[in-house]
C-alpha cells in the first residue's frame, strides 16, 4: 500500500508559519525552521507586551494626575487617598483625561475632595 501523505495540510501549516515571518529581515522571512523560532518569539513577546501595555498605561495616568494635582496644591497620593475617604470612585483612567481634557472639572473634583 502507498504512504499517504496530506500535502495539503503540511503546505498549509508551512505557509501560515511564513505568512507571520513577513517582514522579517534575511532567513527569519523564508526558511521554514528559522521562521519558525522568530515566529514563535515573536509571538512570546507579543504576550508579554499585552500584559506590560497595561502597567504603562497606568504609570502614565499616574503621572498626569500627579502632575495636574500638584497645579492644584497637593500630591497625588494626598488626592488619592482624600477620594477614598470621600467615597469618591473614579477610576485613574477618568482622573487622567479629566486632568488632561478639561482641568476645570479636574481642579473642582480636587477642591471637593479635598475639603
Amino acid at each position: 500500500m502507498p504512504r499517504s501523505v496530506n500535502h495539503v495540510a503540511s503546505k498549509a501549516r508551512r505557509k501560515k508559519i511564513l505568512k507571520r515571518a513577513k517582514g522579517y529581515w534575511g532567513n527569519k522571512k523564508n526558511v521554514l525552521t528559522i521562521a519558525k523560532n522568530a515566529v514563535e518569539k515573536g509571538l512570546s513577546h507579543a504576550y508579554n507586551d499585552r500584559k506590560l501595555k497595561k502597567r504603562e498605561y497606568r504609570s502614565l495616568w499616574i503621572i498626569r494626575i500627579n502632575a495636574a494635582a500638584r497645579l492644584n496644591g497637593t500630591t497625588y497620593s494626598r488626592l488619592i487617598h482624600a477620594m477614598k475617604a470621600k467615597g469618591v470612585d473614579i477610576n485613574r483612567k477618568v482622573l487622567a483625561s479629566m486632568a488632561v481634557e478639561n482641568p476645570q472639572a479636574f481642579a473642582e473634583v480636587v477642591k471637593f475632595v479635598m475639603n
